[in-house]
């Protein structure tokens, strides 16, 4: 290694030297660099930073690299992984580092800096849902003074400062940092002789010591104390700081060390769609405003979160199709369905008021009716609107909103006036509208416009959603209750976005996911797939701006099927069920690539294989007469689709026409399934936009068409299949999301989950650990092929577990619905010989949740069916009737409520009682009572409307 002493006296002494020092593993043709903001390390141009170079210290591989700075530079900096050419491999997680050399550094002195490498889970505290809510205390410390300059009263040869540097961001009141050590100058591992730390901002603490170089290796830890007692040190072996001062003579040392490592924390929350709460104020649906007696109900039992579906406006049909959260008809509208009406004025008539009770009593069913609860809010708030319009339009608060909000407000009421006017979301069938340009924009909000009042009323309405909104997230941070919301994969075609923005979408397919646990077909959502290619032009702005507006409400988010941003299930638009289907992006097989393995009978392969014989098992004797309507026989025992019914969507319209015309006496779901399988009949899926690239279809090993080939065609397809949906793909998949996720990352400071379950591939993990990506873990659906039940006591920090979600049925209804996985359950996680009962008792739901909250993840979050399922009087409705999605049905009615109040549930203290002791005796982290602020006394309770100042949320 480079002598530093021989550079430092052949250098300017107005000048500093600073050294770059790292630890961390590469593999075979990968380099570390550093880059910064200053031209020195090279402007955020990786090109021009500054290159590292290796030594083997002990079992470590140290980076390292020198340069000249002037005294008082300062700059930001972060590490970069690259390969031979300089081309980024691997970033830092978090924010950019500071340089900032330390008080007393003299010219012509050297400065070496001690750096870890930060990962994605390092940068978790300095997101907002620990930073302003479960850990706000601790970010609210008063920065100490500075310690008094160290004096050099030694000799420079026998000494050297150090500075120590921890990030705590989590410490009780009266709290203080230290480090103890080996040497004198720490105590020699005695508390009484600690170094105390001072708080210097950002969590970060911070002090310098005079350390004689015989000290070294320096091996210490740090600690926490309060009121000079109780002490407690790091829950991890020793730091260990080694300096060859053969090689080099540092006058100063400073050593970033990450965060403080104590025990993980732990924390845990409740799940339910805002639609399924249920309250004494609300008209048929659960409403924003209702999140306050959610959050006070999450506070007394323990709870640190909520976790909602989507809240996007869906309202796309205007029926009862539009109860799918995951369709947004906008990613950025919030849903009038959550609207607290008797909330938007303090000067109702008492006409309204009993239209309003009126409402409340026909609306409070045993489910959501959508279509009426929509009918009946709007038509309320219209009337409280022709009241109050030029009140609440001129003031100063909707002003404001409507400025910070324009750029998606003003599309999103022209978009609402021209579906009611055309009586159509399909804005292809708009006429001149269908093209959206800023000039027509103009003139369908123009005040001078017929309809601008029924444009102003739908600014209204997002107005005060916006305002009852922030208010309950306001309310939720104060209690100490971090909010979750999600973000869906996909938006409808027949949106806001795709008619503003339509070159950011494939409008000519669909997504979807292939087989799972949930859909033996594989599932079609029907949203249009993203062109990234196109969206990374403007690095994102659309997702950019998407996240920036969810983090006005929320403080941590789930990211819907994060799969989608590695690769895509992408289907054709003609596809009706979700098996046809291929990965983009993706690498294809190539024409001379089969063709070099033997395989040329191209058409044979990617066209619907239909024998006579299998007509017969499939419709039995009524096979001609479905062969004559759908079938020709183009040769001898081989037929194909006619022309009108050669796709899925097709052979359904087809096939609707023949029922109505009482063409055949069979049920048309089982018809519509075999002429499926017919057309689904293929081993290779050829790409429409390349002829000569084809997809193997998924489980081709199912079909006739690939159980008639000869066994060397079934050999060579059957690897070329593995290659492509588990190898080949790989390395294709991990950049693609490391292009995508960190723009998500960084465009807010919410805390983020994602969503992976089902098939998933080998590189998803890796890069969600490398970004800090929070998984989930559902325990009947196991990432280990090898389990039938996960084990929870061995899921990874970095995970959710649940014991179920919106996606299956709750626990009582799992329970019922299979006595013999129930047997094996009970034998194999329960532990017991015994026949387990039929029905999910108290004491099972107890002893499946306290494995949940006894596990190591970060977040327990349980869904409130399996929580009320803990007391036996919330368990007389059907446990099936608990289910809030069925996957495997694209029509499915989401509409579950909850049957008890919220109200009822807080005054419900043996509940609240039991799931306290399970988050206590968990050692999970709780919110002390005696912290929180505001009263669960609803007349204390302000509401927000058109006059009420609302906290902004941090």
């Amino acid at each position: 290694m480079v002598n530093l002493g021989l550079i430092r006296g052949s250098k300017s002494s107005n000048s500093v030297i600073v050294s770059f020092k790292l630890p961390y593993y590469t593999h075979w043709g990968q380099h570390l660099l550093v880059c910064g903001s200053e031209p020195v390390l090279g402007s955020w141009n990786v090109k021009k930073g500054l290159l590292l170079k290796p030594v083997h210290q002990g079992d470590e591989l140290i980076w390292s690299g020198s340069l000249n700075v002037p005294n008082g530079f300062g700059c930001e900096y972060s590490y970069y992984v690259v390969d031979d050419g300089r081309n980024i491999l691997r970033w830092e997680a978090g924010k950019k580092r500071k340089l900032i050399l330390p008080n007393g550094v003299q010219d012509g002195e050297f400065v070496e800096l001690h750096d870890l490498w930060q990962t994605g889970s390092d940068d978790l505290p300095f997101r907002s849902a620990f930073k302003n809510v479960i850990f706000r205390g601790s970010w609210n410390l008063d920065v100490e003074k500075p310690l008094a300059e160290i004096q050099n009263q030694l000799n420079q040869e026998d000494s050297v400062i150090v500075q120590f540097r921890i990030c705590c961001p989590n410490i009780e009141e009266k709290t203080s940092i230290c480090v103890i050590g080996s040497p004198l100058e720490l105590g020699q591992w005695k508390v009484q002789g600690r170094l105390k730390l001072n708080y210097i901002g950002e969590s970060i603490w911070q002090a310098e010591c005079m350390m004689r170089k015989e000290g070294f290796p320096l091996k210490y830890r740090y600690g926490k104390y309060r009121n000079n007692e109780n002490f407690s040190m790091e829950m991890v072996p020793n730091r260990e700081l080694f300096v060859d001062f053969a090689t080099s003579q540092p006058e100063y040392i400073v050593l970033s060390d990450g965060l403080m490592r104590e025990m993980p924390w732990r924390g845990s929350g409740v799940a339910i769609p805002m639609f399924s709460i249920r309250s004494d104020a609300d008209l048929g649906v659960g409403e924003f405003l209702d999140l306050k007696l959610l959050v006070d109900w999450s506070v007394q039992s323990g709870f640190h979160l909520v976790q909602l579906l989507p809240i996007n406006d869906t309202s796309v049909h205007g029926m009862w199709w539009d109860s799918y959260p995951y369709s947004s008809l906008s990613v950025f509208a919030l849903h009038p369905l959550y609207l607290r009406v008797q909330a938007l004025s303090e000067n109702i008539t008492e006409d309204i008021k009993q239209e309003i009770q009126r409402a409340r009593v026909q609306l409070d069913g045993k489910d959501v009716d959508y279509e009426a609860t929509m009918a009946a809010k709007l038509s309320i708030a219209k009337k409280i609107y022709s009241q109050e319009k030029e009140t609440i339009l001129s003031s100063t608060s909707f002003q404001n909103f409507f400025s910070e909000n324009q750029d998606w407000l003003r599309p999103y009421a022209a978009f609402c006036f021209l579906r009611d006017f055309f009586e159509t979301s399909d804005h292809s069938q708009w006429g001149r509208f269908s093209l959206f340009s800023q000039d027509k924009l103009e003139k369908l909000v123009s005040k001078d416009s017929l309809h601008y009042d029924i444009v102003c009323f739908h600014y209204y309405i997002q107005y005060h959603l916006h305002m009852q909104l922030s208010e309950a997230s306001e309310y939720a941070r104060k209690k100490g209750v971090v909010l979750k919301g999600d973000l869906p994969i996909g938006v409808d075609r027949n949106s806001v976005d795709t008619w503003v923005y339509p070159s950011l979408f494939r409008m000519n397919t669909s997504t979807g996911a292939p087989p799972d646990y949930f859909d033996k077909n594989g599932q079609n959502w029907g949203f249009p797939t993203y062109n990234w290619e196109e969206m990374s032009k403007d690095n994102y702005a659309w997702w950019r701006a998407r996240l920036t507006q969810m983090a006005k409400y929320f403080t941590a988010y789930r990211i819907d099927h994060i799969l989608g941003f590695f690769r895509i299930w992408e289907l054709p638009d003609h596809a009706v069920t979700g098996l046809c289907g291929k990965f983009r992006p993706s690498i294809p097989l190539s024409q001379e690539e089969l063709e070099r393995e033997g395989i040329w009978d191209f058409d044979r392969l990617s066209r619907p294989y239909i024998r006579q014989k299998f007509l017969v098992e499939k419709f039995g004797a009524s096979w001609p007469i479905i062969a004559s309507n759908f079938l020709n026989e183009h040769q001898k025992d081989h037929y194909e689709f006619k022309e009108d019914c050669n796709t899925e969507k097709k052979i359904a319209s087809k096939l609707k026409s023949c029922i109505e015309r009482s063409m055949f006496l069979e049920r048309e779901a089982l018809l519509r399934s075999n002429l499926f399988d017919l057309v689904k009949n293929i081993v290779l899926i050829r790409d429409p936009e390349d002829s000569k690239s084809f997809y193997p279809r998924f489980n081709l090993e199912d079909t006739s068409s690939f159980r008639e080939l000869d066994e060397h065609s079934k050999n060579v397809l059957k690897r070329l299949y593995y290659d492509y949906y588990f190898h080949r793909q790989e390395t294709l998949w991990r950049q693609n999301a490391l292009k995508t996720l960190p723009v998500l990352l960084n465009s807010s400071d919410m805390l983020a989950c994602g969503e992976d379950l089902g098939m998933i591939p080998s590189c998803v993990h890796p890069v969600m650990q490398e970004l800090g990506l929070i998984g989930l873990r559902i325990q009947r659906m196991p990432n280990e092929p090898d389990l039938e039940f996960g084990i929870p006591s061995q899921y990874s920090y970095m995970t959710v577990c649940a014991p179920s979600c919106h996606d299956c049925s709750t626990l009582r209804a799992w329970w019922e619905e299979d006595e013999e996985r129930r047997r094996r359950y009970f034998k194999n996680v329960v532990g017991s010989d015994l026949l387990p009962p039929d029905e999910c008792t108290p004491e099972i739901v107890h002893f499946i949740l306290r494995q949940h909250f006894e596990a190591p993840s970060m977040w327990t979050i349980i869904p409130l069916q399996d929580l009320l399922a803990l007391k036996e009087e919330y368990t007389t409705r059907p446990a099936a009737e608990e289910t809030i999605n069925d996957p495997t049905n694209p029509k499915h009615y989401w509409r579950y409520r909850v049957h008890v109040t919220l109200e009822s549930l807080l005054e419900d203290k043996d509940l609240i009682t039991e799931i306290k002791g399970l988050v206590r005796g968990s050692g999970r982290s709780y919110p002390p009572l005696d912290e929180v602020e505001a009263s669960t006394d609803l007349e204390k309770q302000p509401v927000a409307n058109g006059k009420q100042k609302v906290h902004s949320v941090n």
